[in-house]
């Protein structure tokens, strides 16, 4: 057998595990967000008054349409505002809700929780290799040319 054969189900397994975890944390404590939802309000959060559409869309590797649509769901829960950046009338800017930043604040306690189990019995050096591979495998996997 090949050692390469099968990772791609790991990987997948894995990061079903992750969501079920996060959604069920999520449902047992009223937290009205899907996954989708909680990546885009995140990186709004991190990036703060410099926050595009274009950016949120670019650097959680989804295309523009799902980010859209996510983004809109967002914006009818009273999470995020949309408007135009004044210097750039093509591009748009998110900017959190008071009641956005209230949910961020009520989130962050779950997530730190589960960030740290997620690495339980796993040393530093050990997580930067699983960094280390998983960045590779992205290279290698971008510059794939569908040559044999």
């Amino acid at each position: 057998m090949d050692r390469t054969e099968g990772f791609g189900v790991y990987i997948d397994r894995t990061l079903k595990k992750v969501q079920s975890t996060f959604l069920q944390v999520f449902a047992e404590n009223n937290i009205d967000l899907t996954i989708e939802q909680w990546v885009i309000l995140q990186r709004v959060h991190l990036e703060g008054k410099d926050a595009s559409q274009a950016d949120i869309a670019k650097s959680n590797f989804r295309n523009r349409a799902t980010t859209s649509r996510v983004i809109s769901g967002l914006c009818k829960k009273g999470l995020l505002r949309k408007s135009r950046f004044r210097d750039d009338q093509k591009r748009f800017k998110l900017v959190m809700t008071e009641e956005g930043t209230n949910l961020m604040k009520e989130v962050m306690p779950f997530i730190k929780d589960l960030r740290k189990a997620s690495t339980l019995g796993i040393t530093e050096e050990e997580f930067e290799i699983f960094y280390k591979v998983l960045d590779q495998l992205w290279e290698n996997f971008d510059q794939y040319d569908s040559r044999s």
